[in-house]
């Protein structure tokens, strides 16, 4: 007896796109869902009916020409002959669902678990780069090529740079683990951009790029190709040429320039600096850009700003954007000075001021018990009990590689610090890798996380991804891996060189939370010793 109820089964129908008769769920049969999400709908040539168009004919008359060509043996006569049949169509024959096939043969018998089992391609042949003898070179240089105009039917299949692309193409996919769906729309950008292509010609990433993305083919998987073939030049904007831009915009001709070259000295560095990390560089820029926007307004220079300008502007500060904000205002102007700039620099002797930390909170038990409830997947499951009881942080996650766990000692390396397994990770980790090997086999990716975007690639899986299913929570993986160090200094006490020993802790963050520990446990004992459980205090 089924489970489900009666109404639930959908009975036998005719599909409205190929009229086809057969048992499907929805007005569709897969065949035609799938041609409709990739074709855009119009009126036939054929059957003048509003459908998705192939070379302007819908599926059922493309059904319809492909019977008379299923007898042809090379695939380019039979296409050929198909476009011939096409516009020759003056009725059709209604057929059963799944009856056509492009290799005209009956549908091939299904797999345990209801995968059918069709006999695999073999692989290209090996290729190499073709011989050129000679070539005549350009006249006027290289002319950009229109990708976006190239007709898929037109394409050359039989030319040697598209056959060695291929044979690179598998070469990649055996070692990446691209599935055949990858492997299929690889092969399909590859002979969208190298029909007509001749030795010496630079494919670039501004060209190829839309006409790609238009029909949905994998342009990462492409370029890595291309650039194994070494014909492609990455002339794409950086994302941080586009967001300095922004962040410039606004200020006053002679003050954007000179916070541009200051900009660009934090990332790249210079003869007496070295280079910051680029999230460093946001944070600097973004801390005096308010402070130039107001300055912007009066001057058109960064030497005409004046000491009185700066204490000013800092007079309305407080906390930790005055100290922030301070020590960015005191790098571009030390900056300033070095380089010419400015004469003297108005930030000298404009004390900072040490930051006072407030003391760090435990989490309660109920924001903990709702994090956990939103930790669904293996893979979060896992990503949760790295950051709530290993201390691990975010990034630190995402670099973690295969060899890294040694499940035979229990032990696993975060950050070069060996740590034991306890039964909880151990158990979640062993999870993980379970679903890690039935959902992507064929993977060639070593970092222990992985997801569909990393699967077929060698990189790590993003900082966004990972703390993705904790966001919005009271319990973030940020706040779990304070509460597992705080934790741990409350439960063995606030000594900063044993949190620096188990956690490798700088000596000041080691010392921050024995700080904090330490304000908890007082306040914890001048509770437990009032009488009333209250604090003692002047009446």
């Amino acid at each position: 007896m089924s489970r489900y109820p009666k109404a639930y089964y959908k009975p036998t129908d005719s599909c409205d796109g190929c009229l086809a008769w057969g048992d499907f769920s929805g007005r569709l049969c897969p065949t035609c869902y799938m041609f409709g999400r990739s074709h855009a709908t119009a009126v036939c040539t054929g059957c003048r009916r509003v459908q998705p168009l192939k070379w302007e004919f819908c599926r059922l008359c493309w059904c319809q020409a492909r019977l008379g060509a299923q007898a042809a043996v090379d695939q380019l006569a039979a296409e050929a002959d198909v476009r011939a049949r096409l516009n020759a169509v003056r009725h059709h024959q209604l057929f059963f669902m799944g009856m056509h096939h492009r290799n005209g043969s009956a549908p091939a018998p299904r797999r345990r678990g209801g995968r059918r089992s069709a006999p695999r391609k073999p692989p290209p042949a090996p290729s190499w780069r073709p011989n050129a003898d000679w070539r005549q070179l350009p006249l006027f240089g290289q002319v950009p090529r229109d990708y976006g105009r190239l007709d898929p039917s037109g394409v050359d299949l039989t030319s040697p740079w598209l056959t060695w692309a291929k044979y690179l193409a598998h070469r990649f996919a055996e070692a990446r683990g691209w599935g055949r769906n990858i492997r299929f729309a690889v092969n399909r950008g590859l002979a969208l951009v190298l029909t007509g292509y001749v030795e010496g010609d630079v494919i670039r990433h501004s060209e190829i790029f839309t006409p790609l993305r238009s029909r949905d083919l994998p342009v990462g998987h492409v370029v890595t190709v291309l650039e194994e073939m070494g014909i492609f030049e990455d002339d794409s904007e950086p994302s941080f040429e586009g967001w300095l831009a922004e962040r410039l915009e606004g200020l006053a001709p002679g003050i954007r320039s000179e916070a541009e070259r200051w900009t660009r000295v934090l990332r790249d560095g210079g003869p007496r600096s070295l280079p910051r990390r680029e999230g460093t560089v946001w944070l600097y820029l973004n801390r005096v850009r308010p402070a130039l926007l107001e300055w912007s307004d009066r001057y058109d220079h960064l030497r005409e700003v004046t000491r009185d300008d700066v204490r000013t502007y800092i007079k309305t500060l407080h906390g930790h954007q005055r100290r922030d904000q301070l020590v960015a205002l005191r790098s571009l102007f030390s900056w300033a000075k070095r380089n010419g700039l400015h004469f003297r620099n108005p930030t000298s002797r404009i004390k900072v001021g040490q930051y006072e930390y407030g003391v760090l909170q435990p989490l309660v038990l109920a924001q903990v018990g709702r994090s956990v409830a939103a930790a669904t997947t293996p893979a979060t499951r896992l990503i949760l009990a790295l950051a709530a009881v290993h201390a691990a942080r975010v990034a630190q996650i995402g670099m973690l590689m295969l060899d890294d766990v040694d499940l035979g000692n229990r032990r696993l390396t975060i950050a070069g610090r060996v740590r034991p397994l306890d039964d909880l990770t151990l158990k979640l980790l062993l999870d993980w890798l379970e679903h890690r090997r039935n959902r992507w086999p064929s993977t060639a990716n070593l970092h222990l996380l992985i997801n569909n975007q990393t699967a077929t690639k060698t990189s790590h899986a993003s900082n966004h991804w990972i703390s993705s299913s904790m966001r919005g929570q009271d319990a973030t993986l940020e706040r779990l891996r304070v509460d597992r160090q705080l934790e741990e200094a409350l439960t063995h006490g606030p000594d900063p060189l044993h949190l620096a020993e188990v956690f490798g802790l700088d000596e000041k963050t080691a010392m921050r939370y024995a700080d904090s520990a330490r304000a908890l446990l007082e306040q914890a004992a001048e509770h437990s010793a009032s009488p009333s459980g209250r604090e003692l205090g002047p009446d």
